[in-house]
């Protein structure tokens, strides 16, 4: 049995990150990706964790403000000064705090580097990973038109990436997948929704299906797996699951409903790691194909991706390209970069990089300090 930790406290900061290029969505625009960094302390180690939830309610109930509150008033308070004997003695203490994942991912995913950095071990390992480096993807948002979103793919494929996602919105779809596919007829080419469409868009997705996608993602409102389940019987492309899938019961019911064949996972909208790995068993049980997606992360939830990301059920690119594609500077050291379309998997204790306090110190707006 791992010895217990006992955690001295809890360090919220509001961190400031402008991203280097407008990254535009079915939901909105984004310059600046402000988010919750949380750092949790016991016997002289530090463990990092982020919050995606971002500033506004668009992609989740969740946001910066929110998450502040639940982690300053709720769930902090379940650890500070407590012997914990590892992040799933926190799950199951967060438990009667219902929801609020993404508050909960940001304490347990700092709570699984710092439990790992104590053991002298990788996350990875940890988590029970399997590969050195992962295939990764690039997510593009939405372009001004058919041209600008060619011209952007082609400044991506000359990179590397294994997979080419777009996003799409109704009126930007056909036009934009059509020239895309044209032009790059062999690359691995998804798009993403973002739930922007309803059923009665099932001839325009339909009409995606002669460009030989390997999914199209959330096409349809995240509570409606049924409509999924309907969409999926008039569709040759695979449906990839992002928004629907909350915890490893939503990913079982929409497996048996047949709501997709495909499974984003993002460590923050689940709740954390542990409800990453349920949804590994579940999604490996069930022979469904799992990519790790990204929130626009710093360093610190770029590593916790790749971390994941290198387990065995995840077999398909995932969205943590480098770093350097969205900001001049990061918060981390070693950044992470990926070269021809693989990301080497952190080996170092925890999550393999380190945080570098004036970097973050130029780009933090807030901190609070917790203790019990």
């Amino acid at each position: 049995m791992p010895p217990l930790m006992r955690i001295d406290a809890i360090v919220l900061r509001q961190v400031a990150m402008p991203l280097r290029f407008r990254f535009r969505t079915s939901f909105g625009e984004t310059t600046v990706k402000r988010f919750l960094l949380v750092e949790v302390r016991s016997e002289g180690l530090s463990g990092w964790g982020e919050c995606v939830a971002e500033d506004t309610p668009y992609y989740s109930p969740e946001t910066v403000g929110t998450a502040r509150e639940i982690l300053t008033r709720f769930l902090s308070p379940l650890v500070l000064g407590r012997d914990l004997a590892g992040p799933p003695e926190f799950d199951r203490l967060a438990l009667r705090v219902r929801g609020n994942r993404m508050a909960k991912g940001a304490l347990e995913t700092a709570l699984r580097d710092l439990f790992a950095r104590a053991a002298g071990t990788s996350l990875s390992r940890d988590l029970g990973g399997t590969r050195s480096e992962v295939e990764v993807g690039v997510s593009l948002g939405l372009q001004a038109g058919p041209k600008e979103t060619v011209e952007v793919v082609a400044r991506h494929v000359e990179q590397g990436y294994r997979r080419i996602k777009l996003k799409i919105e109704p009126g930007a779809d056909v036009d934009r997948v059509g020239p895309v596919r044209e032009a790059f007829p062999d690359v691995k080419l998804t798009v993403d929704a973002n739930a922007a469409y309803t059923l009665a868009d099932a001839e325009v997705l339909a009409a995606l299906d002669p460009f030989g996608l390997d999914y199209v993602e959330q096409p349809l409102h995240h509570e409606d797996l049924a409509a999924h389940a309907a969409l999926a019987r008039r569709l040759r492309t695979p449906i990839c699951l992002d928004e629907s899938i909350r915890s490893a019961a939503d990913a079982e019911a929409a497996i048996a409903l047949g709501a997709c064949r495909v499974i984003n996972v993002k460590i923050g909208r689940v709740g954390g790691h542990g409800e990453a790995l349920a949804i590994h068993r579940v999604a490996q049980a069930a022979g469904v194909p799992l990519w790790c997606g990204g929130m626009l992360e710093s360093g610190v939830g770029r590593a916790h991706n790749v971390a994941i990301a290198s387990l065995p059920g995840f077999t398909k690119p995932g969205d943590t390209s480098s770093s350097s594609r969205y900001f001049e500077e990061d918060i981390v050291e070693p950044r992470p970069e990926a070269a021809g379309g693989l990301m080497p998997v952190p080996s170092g204790p925890g999550i393999g990089v380190r945080v570098v306090p004036e970097a973050l110190a130029r780009v933090t707006e807030a901190t609070e300090e917790l203790r019990a």
